[in-house]
Formats: structure tokens, C-alpha cells, sequence
């Protein structure tokens, strides 16, 4: 393949982590980074824009990045064309990071009810809007686009999203193939992708959705035609396939399948970075407990030392209890599949009269942009 190219960043091979919420913070963004010897594309979790034009505390450390990160790739979340241009033009002014994303694709209450994530791209006029401001004040930056199929199979947009995109001089676009309906359940669509890469062949598009092994990578660029591919779910608690990745694009070596001990090491430097990050070693122990289960998937520990591997406070309370586990296990069979959320059809949460106007630019809440959480 030839490299991936998001305005002047060379990306070789064309390989992007997916930003996700309270997952790919700076320490995820090293492990999977390390994993891949500095190769691809690490995107951080996803920032509110007026949290961030605010300077709200937690964002500003969630935009934290390594000093060996490089490119530097920040997500924005935002519906008001204004804050998305001035949250671009602080990034551009103030050298926060080196290439800027746009969600339109997140398919949770919390943000659709607002009008943000996978249920903005239907407002035609509101999504060229918040474009053109991102592209006007980023400067050099590339600006990229992430989205889903539309918000249900009545509701599709990611023709006509693309075309704006297009021509509102956005440097690439990601495409999940799933509706927000969907969520994460069901089969992703790859045959959209292929449409998309169609319709908008000025610039790459990426793929995503049921990437769980470096061969599915391969297989979407080879089914699709699509530019490169973004990793979400396939990588929690596998950051190892970052390196499977490489090896698989560049035809190189054989895929990782680690023992429970070289897992155990990985989890215990994660947990690690996390303390190093946040400041606080047992804080940092408590936010790596969500990914106890992704790590371990497949292993046989027992349900009782699972649970306190999962309440763990410590790092010398997990490292102890690492120790009871059998670590010469070998990588179980069936491991490398759908891991993460798997949830099916839901009714979209929308903004009351969203779907009335396609082409209308109201019905965007005043509190839209209000949620400091960071997505």
C-alpha cells in the first residue's frame, strides 16, 4: 500500500487508533504506540470544545501529550460552529497539536440528545458550517472527520457528508459502518465504505468497525479500497495489535500471542502510567480496573481472584495478586475477537424536531456544549 497521507503527516502504515472516551488517554496512547515502534496514527480522547476554549482542567490534561508523540492528534466534539472555530484556532495558535479530528460519529445519549456526535451530520447546513470553521482557523493543520452511516437506515448521511466534507477542504474522513441505532451491535457495514471511497475520491477515507485481528485490517483495505483503517474496540486490552498491524501491512514477521506472564507485565506497566500521569499511584490503579477484563479475556483465573484483580488500589496489591495467577498460560484460543461493548439496536436520543428539517439549523440545546467530561 501506498503511505496514508493526513495533510503534511506521513502515516506508513495506515494504521489509526480510534479515540475512546477514558480509554485512549496519553498512557494507552504510549503502550499501543510502543507496540507499533512509533508506527500510525494515536488520536486522544475525544474534547469538548467549549471545555476546551474554557481551559475546564480536566481538559486540559486529557489534551496532554509525550513528548514523543508525534504527530500530536486531538478529537474535538462540538455543534456550535463558533466554539469548534475558536477551540481549532487555540489549537493552531498555541501549538496544542499538529492534526485535529472532528467526531460525528459517537452514538451516546449524552451527546445526541444534544445534537453532537452521529446525529449532527443530518443537519446538512449546521455540518458545513462547524466544517468551514474548523478548516478557516486551523492554519496548517489538517482537519479529519469521523462519522457513522447516519443516525438509522431511514436516516442515512454519510454521502452527503462526505461531499461537504469534501468541499469544505477536509483533509480525510473516517467512516464507522454502523448507524447510531446500531451502537456497537450487529455487523459493520464495509460495503458503505467502499461507497464512500467511491463518492469522495479526492481524499482518503479510512475504515472502521469489526477490526478485531491484523488479517480483518487487511481484508477491509482489500473488500473496500478504503486508504487505511481505524482500530477502536479490537485493541482493548490487546495493545499489542498495533504491532500485529505493522507486521501484517508491511508483511513483516509473525502476529503477537503472549503468555498470561507477558500480559501481566503489560497491564502492570499500564496501571503503572496511569498512576504517573494522573499524579496519584492509587488513583491511577482504579482507572486501569476497567480494563482488568479486556486484559484477561480467555485466561483461566477463577471468578474470585478475577474480582479482586478488579478492585485492586495498589500497585503492589495488583502485582501480588498477579503473582497468584498461572502466568505460563498460553494466549487462549478464540482471544483475538469482539471485545468491548457489543450492544444492538437502540432508539436514538435527538433533540426534540431534529429530524423535521434536514437542511434546518435549529433545534441545537444551549447546554450542547456545556458537558465538561471530556466526551
Amino acid at each position: 500500500m501506498t503511505q496514508l497521507q493526513i495533510g503534511p503527516h506521513a502515516v506508513q502504515p495506515p494504521v489509526v487508533l480510534a479515540p475512546m472516551a477514558g480509554i485512549t488517554n496519553a498512557p494507552f496512547r504510549t503502550l499501543c504506540r510502543e507496540f507499533s515502534g512509533g508506527k500510525g496514527l494515536f488520536v486522544s480522547e475525544m474534547i469538548t470544545t467549549r471545555a476546551l476554549v474554557e481551559r475546564n482542567e480536566k481538559t486540559m490534561q486529557l489534551i496532554h501529550f509525550d513528548e514523543t508523540e508525534k504527530p500530536r492528534s486531538i478529537q474535538l466534539y462540538g455543534v456550535d460552529p463558533d466554539t469548534v472555530g475558536k477551540a481549532v484556532r487555540m489549537i493552531a495558535e498555541e501549538d496544542l497539536a499538529d492534526h485535529i479530528d472532528l467526531n460525528f460519529g459517537c452514538p451516546v445519549p449524552k451527546v445526541t440528545r444534544k445534537g453532537g456526535g452521529s446525529a449532527l451530520p443530518y443537519k446538512r447546513h449546521l455540518l458545513r458550517s462547524i466544517l468551514r470553521e474548523a478548516v478557516t482557523n486551523a492554519g496548517d493543520l489538517p482537519v479529519t472527520m469521523k462519522m457513522r452511516k447516519g443516525i438509522d437506515d431511514d436516516h442515512i448521511t454519510f454521502l452527503d457528508a462526505g461531499r461537504i466534507a469534501v468541499q469544505e477542504g477536509v483533509t480525510a474522513i473516517a467512516l464507522h459502518g454502523r448507524t447510531a441505532a446500531q451502537h456497537y451491535g450487529g455487523t459493520a457495514d464495509w460495503d458503505a465504505i467502499a461507497r464512500l471511497k467511491e463518492a469522495v475520491p479526492e481524499i482518503p477515507v479510512l475504515g472502521n468497525g469489526d477490526i478485531w485481528s491484523a488479517d480483518d485490517a487487511l481484508r477491509m483495505v482489500r473488500e473496500t479500497g478504503c486508504d487505511g483503517v481505524v482500530v477502536g474496540r479490537g485493541c482493548l486490552g490487546r495493545p499489542w495489535l498495533f504491532g500485529d498491524l505493522v507486521a501484517a501491512f508491511e508483511g513483516t514477521g509473525t502476529y503477537a500471542k503472549p503468555t498470561l506472564k507477558e500480559v501481566a507485565a503489560v497491564m502492570l506497566r499500564h496501571a503503572t502510567l496511569l498512576g504517573e500521569w494522573i499524579g496519584d499511584e492509587a488513583r491511577g490503579v482504579i482507572d486501569f480496573r476497567k480494563h482488568v477484563a479486556w486484559y484477561t479475556k480467555g485466561f483461566s483465573i477463577g471468578s474470585e481472584l478475577r474480582k479482586k484483580l478488579a478492585i485492586a488500589s495498589s500497585l503492589d496489591e495488583l502485582d501480588a495478586l498477579m503473582s497468584e495467577l498461572d502466568l505460563d498460560q498460553p494466549w487462549p484460543v478464540g482471544a483475538d475477537g469482539p471485545r468491548g461493548r457489543t450492544s444492538g439496536r437502540n432508539r436514538v436520543v435527538l433533540p426534540d424536531g431534529w429530524l423535521d428539517d434536514p437542511y434546518d439549523r435549529t433545534g441545537v440545546t444551549a447546554d450542547a456544549e456545556l458537558d465538561t467530561s471530556g466526551g
